[in-house]
């Protein structure tokens, strides 16, 4: 067990918290708050319990260096109306600038430090920038699961200078990935979809010990498709990895785990929103189209009924190209189902996430992850570097 913010007396204290606030932007305004709004539950915590709350993110891909474009200004004050209280954002991370704003501060203060992202020491997870971050803070929370698979120094390395402790998202991720992971109530259906099976082979292989059913859709299915000998077109396909299609083909069957392949899909002939689309028999596709869909007629009807049997289903990776919407129901289909299903539904953040809040259907879910390359390490069974180092309660 790690430790959380039940463990510790705040009152006074100067709390580094790392969020994720690695949100989409456009014209200089977020445009999506979900990740904001999942801090807001410790944030507020922290103020009313009279700590001086320093907040620290990172934002895009700055690659070591200042970018006017991917400063946290939009996220102050999106964060200060989401709170309903003044958000002070200073222009740095470490430093005088953030020393001087640090030592201003009210108990229930709340302070926003610039894109750690800024140096090149947060990504290398540098000692000497780990404790810049570290020196004005009394105590450091970790609330960012979306960064949680990465071993910077906003994530690792400030817990060698400070006691550390997991926030209210943190821990809420831990436990409802965690359930399905460890104690998952059968029948236990995993959803694989998104473009490359080569991100998802340990996923896939680690969930064929405890899963009944794998239904395949996107880019992976067209790989396993093209393995089994199915003519696929222009199919996004990853022809290196057609032997380790077939190979998990036949560790499902020895470990008798039933893996779906789609029947009949959605084909294009381009990749383009306009294209012309039809449905086919995954035996009849031209060699000249390609698949943007994986939910067929017949596909989305075995599949919904594999999802309604189920008592448990996560799901990572939509089942088609469904940013364009002729070839977005078979994604749609899917999030429906598990909308109306029985069963405990975990979606895996990312592009799963992007897909069921596209059809409103966010609510529905048993729970809905913040992290996408989080969520899939965790499936992967593998340790998060991040929530490794905070912390043992002893």
């Amino acid at each position: 067990m790690k430790k959380s913010l039940k463990d510790y007396n705040f009152k006074g204290k100067r709390v580094l918290v790392r969020v994720d606030f690695n949100v989409p932007l456009e014209d200089g305004k977020v445009t999506d708050t979900n990740r904001i709004e999942a801090a807001l539950p410790t944030i507020k915590f922290l103020a009313n319990e009279d700590a001086k709350v320093i907040l620290m993110s990172h934002l895009g891909r700055p690659k070591g260096e200042f970018k006017e474009e991917l400063k946290l200004d939009p996220v102050g004050k999106e964060l200060a109306n989401l709170l309903n209280k003044k958000v002070v954002k200073v222009d740095d991370c470490i430093g005088s600038e953030v020393k001087k704003a640090v030592d201003s501060m009210n108990n229930g203060d709340v302070l926003l430090l610039e894109n750690t992202r800024f140096y090149k020491g947060e990504k290398e997870n540098d000692p000497e920038f780990s404790k810049q971050l570290a020196e004005n803070a009394d105590i450091f929370v970790l609330d960012a699961f979306g960064a949680a698979h990465r071993a910077h120094a906003s994530t690792v390395g400030v817990t060698e200078y400070l006691p550390s402790a997991a926030g209210f998202l943190l821990m809420r991720e831990l436990n409802a990935l965690g359930d399905v992971m460890e104690d998952p109530e059968s029948p236990f259906v995993a959803i694989m979809g998104g473009a490359k099976i080569s991100g998802k082979i340990s996923v896939i292989e680690n969930l064929l010990d405890k899963v009944d059913f794998i239904l395949t859709g996107g880019g992976i299915a067209n790989t396993f498709l093209k393995a089994q000998g199915y003519e696929v077109g222009e199919s996004l396909v990853e022809d290196d990895k057609l032997q380790v299609a077939r190979d998990l083909i036949s560790k499902a069957r020895e470990k008798g785990v039933i893996l779906l392949l789609p029947k009949d899909v959605i084909i294009a002939d381009r990749f383009d929103k306009e294209a012309e689309a039809k449905e086919v028999s995954v035996d009849q596709i031209p060699s000249d189209w390609q698949i943007l869909d994986s939910g067929g007629t017949q596909t989305l009807e075995e599949y919904k009924t594999v999802i309604m049997n189920a008592k448990t289903v996560i799901w990572n990776g939509p089942i088609g190209v469904f940013e364009f919407d002729k070839f977005a129901k078979g994604t749609n289909e899917i999030a429906k189902a598990l909308a109306e299903s029985d069963a405990k539904t975990v979606i895996g953040g990312g592009e799963s996430a992007a897909a069921v809040k596209k059809a409103g259907l966010t609510d529905k879910m048993t729970h809905v992850s913040t992290g996408g390359g989080a969520s899939l390490r965790f499936f992967e069974g593998k340790p998060l570097p991040a929530v490794e180092a905070i912390d043992d309660l002893k």
